[in-house]
């Protein structure tokens, strides 16, 4: 970088040479700044951005600083500050606020109210400028500053100018639909009109007082890393580790709030970098999270030798297959996907309609099936993964195919003195002699509660067995049992809080499951409408099962307790679904475990 050749073509530029890091940035991290530049305007910025992009000049742009980590080694580029001029203006036309990207979130509030309008009580205590809050979409736990904006202006990395409306950016958590490398500039915001506006300045005021005294004094970035979910954030995860207090040179992990490092001196990006990677594989070790970052860094090489610290699983999301759950299936893949991706897994999904191997799976440190019913439940992808020594969640192919079968479940629970219905093996139409109507008819390899009928009469079962076996050449028939229907979930090797379904008409079928055409269904956990003591036997009856069938990682079994109190097994299911709907995601949440908990621990586990 020619610093004497910049300053010549940019006479006009505000600039400032050797600035300490810490003039410009709350951390005040890291060495000094070789050249900085105080921009007024983005027209100004566009003509800065364009010459840097033809002489392939490095540059960064700050508004607020409250989330950036300066650099020990020389910067090779530009500081762009947009804290003054344009940057700074602020202006209201009816319920629309326009601000510059140096704009803080207090300094929009307090003249909002000035007009009136109001809304943003609670990201009052947000550091830094618009800009930056904007680009990582900043908020509290229930609010978010993108659910305010009513159009975003910037410059894009070719120094064109950039102009979006806020419906159509796709707002979630420190992530936004944005184009990468936008320089926002300033943005308009949409406020609601307010009558009491001295209610609305005592919400700021406790927001105000509730932040500072929440969050530890002394300079630092704000938050270092992202939250997993509201549930696992980062400051517990780190807290429960053990690792308040921890230093490097001058930067300790605060005692207050432990996803904050404070600078007590003159901190170094080295110690900085020591205490991520220390902290980021404590908590991979103890919760298999992998923390990822919120604040910035100058030096995009401190950031690689943090990812090149500690390797991140790779993990392959099976979904779809063919069988008649395939939209159930493509649903719990991308639940399963997303859950991994919130943990910080790196992941790969897969659609899949052959049982054979995909080139991706070669590829992966561990493949987590989440497929339902035929090949994906059956054993026999878990068999081609077998024989590939291609790591996997969940049971072997062996117990995957006794689970899914019925008869040969329902065989097991019979030696294992689990009590269960009267059931038959049925291959013609003749209805078995040792049963009483009314039955239920079950095809032995269909999960969903696809291929499953209820017959209360001759003429009914008639209508249904000869329906059962166009679907295959042998039915399981079992006695119907009046009870209360639940389920209880296996998570490694204990139960999870069993859960009771009530369907609104009495049978938990694929509807009363996903579509609900015929009403919602009702879930209580815990169990409701059953004694402590039949919920205890079903918890006992689901393990020694699981043990039994040398299941692995997830099981999900299914109990009728009857009038009498006596729980009789229904059937288990190997690949439960991973829905919002699902069942042991619900069990899991009871419990305390979050679904990124779940699906990350069982993937660590197979690792």
């Amino acid at each position: 970088m020619d610093i004497p050749k910049i300053l010549t073509e940019f006479k006009t530029t505000q600039w400032e040479q050797n600035v300490p890091y810490r003039n410009f940035t709350t951390f005040g991290v890291g060495g000094t700044a070789p050249l900085v530049a105080r921009v007024k305007s983005d027209v100004e910025l566009a003509g800065l951005i364009r010459y840097c992009k033809c002489q392939n000049i490095p540059y960064q742009i700050i508004s607020g600083g409250s989330n950036i980590v300066g650099t020990d080694e020389v910067y090779d580029g530009i500081i762009f500050l947009l804290t003054q001029g344009d940057f700074r203006k602020i202006s209201v036309s009816d319920d629309l606020v326009a601000v510059g990207a140096g704009v803080k979130i207090i300094e929009l509030a307090n003249f909002a109210l000035k007009h009136n309008l109001g809304g943003l009580s609670k990201l009052v205590g947000i550091p830094g400028g618009i800009g930056g809050s904007l680009v990582m979409n900043a908020g509290v736990s229930d609010d978010a500053i993108g659910n305010y904006v009513f159009q975003i202006v910037g410059i894009t990395e070719n120094g064109d100018f950039f102009c979006q409306d806020g419906s159509q950016i796709e707002w979630s958590y420190r992530r936004t639909s944005l184009p990468k490398n936008l320089i926002i500039t300033g943005a308009v915001f949409k406020l609601k009109k307010i009558s009491d506006v001295e209610q609305e300045k005592q919400l700021i005021r406790e927001e105000l007082a509730n932040r500072r005294n929440r969050e530890p004094k002394g300079r630092s970035a704000g938050c270092i890393f992202k939250n997993i979910n509201p549930q696992n954030n980062a400051g517990k995860l780190i807290d429960r580790c053990g690792l308040k207090g921890l230093k490097s040179g001058d930067l300790t992990v605060s005692n207050e709030h432990a996803n904050f490092i404070v600078n007590s001196g003159n901190a170094t990006e080295k110690d900085l970098l020591e205490l991520i990677k220390k902290i980021r594989s404590k908590v991979a070790e103890k919760y298999h999270f992998y923390l990822e970052n919120e604040v910035k860094f100058i030096n995009q090489n401190s950031l690689k030798n943090i990812k090149e610290s500690l390797k991140v699983p790779k993990v392959l999301v099976l979904k779809g297959g063919v069988s008649s759950e395939r939209e159930v299936s493509l649903r719990s893949g991308s639940a399963i996907a997303s859950a991994l991706r919130n943990a910080n897994f790196e992941v790969v999904e897969l659609d899949i309609t052959e049982c054979r191997i995909y080139p991706e799976m070669l590829e992966c440190d561990v493949v987590y099936i989440g497929l339902h019913g035929g090949f994906g439940e059956n054993g026999e992808i878990q068999k081609v993964l077998e024989d590939n020594n291609i790591k996997f969640v969940g049971s072997s192919s062996a117990a995957s195919s006794l689970v899914m079968d019925k008869i040969r479940s329902k065989e097991l629970a019979d030696s294992l003195n689990i009590p269960t219905a009267k059931w038959a093996k049925v291959r013609d139409t003749e209805f078995p002699e040792a049963l009483k109507l009314p039955v239920v008819l079950k095809v032995p390899n269909e999960g969903s509660t696809v291929g499953i009928e209820i017959a209360e009469s001759l003429e009914e079962y008639q209508v249904a067995i000869k329906k059962e076996l166009a679907i295959a050449d042998e039915i399981l028939v079992e006695e119907f049992i009046k009870g209360v229907e639940i389920t209880v979930p296996i998570i490694v090797d204990h139960t999870l809080t069993p859960i009771e379904i009530h369907s609104p008409h009495g049978f938990y079928d694929y509807d009363a499951k996903y579509v609900y055409n015929n009403g919602k269904t009702e879930y209580y956990c815990p169990v409701k409408n059953a004694s402590a003591l039949s919920v205890e036997q079903a918890r006992d009856y689901s393990l020694k099962f699981f043990n039994a069938a040398q299941c692995k990682d997830i099981l999900r079994v299914d109990f009728i307790i009857s009038d009498s109190g006596v729980p009789y097994f229904l059937e288990a299911n190997n690949l439960p679904g991973s829905t919002a709907t699902s069942l042991v995601p619900k069990a899991a949440q009871h419990d305390g475990i979050s679904f990124e908990e779940l699906v990350a621990t069982l993937v660590s586990r197979n690792l």
